[in-house]
């Protein structure tokens, strides 16, 4: 099948138009429209989302809107959600950037009709929801922990370097990341530092923590901005001592973990999910049963097997081609 795909940017928002062209051989009983609302555009997470809706979205012959704020802000979303639910889609992918401040508009969304998946992230309430699709965020703590603790030979303190708090996803992961760390009773859990998506804090905090603890044995960083932030912030103290755990698997995660700037990456599926929630939002228009929660794969990838071929899918893309 053949694509057009025009980007417009406006408003400090990015919107991508992919639209089925003549000679598809999908067959649906109505040429649907969507929309994909990200977390933030330009990150590399839901960039990979985005690719793997556009992908479902012209197997099933329907048309597919992408965007998203230029931050990770629930005020910067909210218009966004107004600005959508006014153009009237059929159905909408959502990924809000605050699980209880967006309820209002997202609610209104619904009620105006509108089929609502969440992808990623998810509100308090679901209820309206047709489907909630998103990582075990929890268990990917853990996981991070686990790693963590045995590459720090389980002693010292370890610092989480997280967005900001009241996002269902990241919040996951600092309570299972959290409840293992309670078994280790030789490290210590410092205070959670929130940057606001900021890259530039993440490396700040990271500097200032080194010099405030010169314990410091590891570092989670909970998505793609901090853990690039974390990073840059080791490198700039030159500090090849403190091992780091990050959630994500960007393309500048990838670099650093074979640079072993990162010890580990904790991956997601944002292709597995952007397919997904294309599938449960179609069904959904269909009439048809949607499955309410799913949790899709995670892995955790080393600088051993990162370039192995069953890890391919859990790599993050810059651009779609």
């Amino acid at each position: 099948m053949l694509m057009r795909i025009r980007t417009v940017t406006m408003l400090g928002l990015a919107l991508i138009t992919v639209a089925a062209c003549s000679g598809s051989t999908a067959t649906t009983a109505s040429n649907y429209k969507l929309t994909l609302i990200q977390g933030v555009a330009g990150d590399p997470f839901y960039v990979t989302m985005a690719c793997g809706a556009q992908a479902e979205a012209t197997k099933e012959g329907v048309t597919l809107n992408i965007t998203g704020g230029n931050k990770w802000d629930a005020t910067v979303q909210k218009p966004v959600i107004d600005s959508v639910t006014a153009a009237k889609p059929d159905g909408v992918m959502v990924a809000p950037d605050d699980s209880k401040a967006l309820l209002a508009p997202l609610k209104a969304m619904s009620d105006a009709g509108i089929k609502v998946t969440f992808v990623d992230t998810q509100l308090d309430d679901t209820s309206f929801a047709v489907s909630s699709i998103a990582t075990d965020n929890s268990g990917g703590g853990t996981l991070a922990a686990q790693t963590l603790a045995t590459l720090i030979g389980d002693k010292g303190s370890v610092l989480v370097v997280n967005v900001d708090p009241g996002i269902s996803t990241t919040d996951a992961r600092v309570q299972g990341f959290n409840d293992e760390m309670k078994k280790h009773p030789n490290i210590t859990v410092l205070d959670v530092q929130y940057t606001h998506d900021d890259p530039t804090a993440a490396t700040t905090i990271t500097t200032s923590i080194l010099a405030a603890h010169p314990d410091l044995a590891g570092v989670f960083a909970t998505n793609v901005q901090n853990a690039e932030g974390v990073a840059t912030g080791l490198k700039q103290a030159n500090n090849t001592v403190v091992k780091t755990i990050a959630f994500d698997a960007g393309p500048k995660q990838i670099e650093d973990l074979n640079a072993g700037i990162v010890q580990g990456l904790i991956a997601q599926d944002p292709y597995g999910i952007g397919v997904a929630g294309v599938q449960q939002t179609v069904l959904a228009l269909k009439g048809q049963a949607t499955t309410k929660t799913i949790q899709t794969s995670l892995a955790a990838l080393t600088k051993d097997n990162v370039n192995n071929a069953d890890m391919q899918k859990y790599l993050y893309k810059a651009t779609c081609s």
